[in-house]
């Protein structure tokens, strides 16, 4: 879907003559980001081509990323599978049924003593963007029925759901 066919579907269901008070331009200007940019000059540079304008000569992740909390939301870059290797759909399966294995090991054992610390809850926010990005280029890949493409895990801690994970914690009464 391009931009101005997303501002478009969204000035359906709100009013396009509040956003242009609240954003302090005219209200045909906003109509005009609604409308395909073409020769005869139609349309406008709207607010989301100007935001990817500015990420793609950036490439600042932290850009998009403060979009989506703004949003409620949480940014979750879709891996781009390698193209040189031959990832079989079953062990991709499985790398994802052990990635989530290991995340909920990871939370259970930070849960332990009825508290997570900071350093576990990015230990775990690691393991949940890990698990997040590699389904969704499995899922990618799927959609496109290129299975040769599933990613493999780069980082292999998912595989074990002890590896690399902390010794639990000991209450201290």
């Amino acid at each position: 879907m391009k931009s101005h066919e997303v501002l478009k579907e969204a000035f359906e269901q709100s009013s396009p003559k509040s956003i242009a008070s609240e954003l302090g331009v005219s209200l045909s200007l906003v109509y005009k980001w609604a409308q395909d940019q073409s020769e005869l000059g139609s349309g406008s540079r709207n607010p989301l081509d100007r935001i990817i304008e500015i990420y793609d000569n950036t490439r600042h992740q932290a850009i998009i990323e403060w979009l989506c909390e703004q949003c409620d939301g949480y940014f979750v870059n879709n891996p781009q599978p390698p193209s040189e290797e031959d990832y079989k759909v079953l062990p991709a399966t499985h790398e994802i049924v052990g990635q989530f294995s290991a995340l909920l090991h990871r939370i259970s054992q930070a849960a332990l003593d009825n508290s997570i610390t900071p350093d576990e809850a990015e230990d775990i926010r690691h393991s949940w963007d890990s698990l997040k990005s590699y389904a969704e280029g499995f899922v990618r890949c799927c959609e496109k029925g290129d299975f040769e493409r599933i990613p493999k895990e780069e980082n292999p801690r998912g595989s074990d759901p002890s590896a690399n994970t902390p010794a639990p914690r000991t209450a201290l009464y």
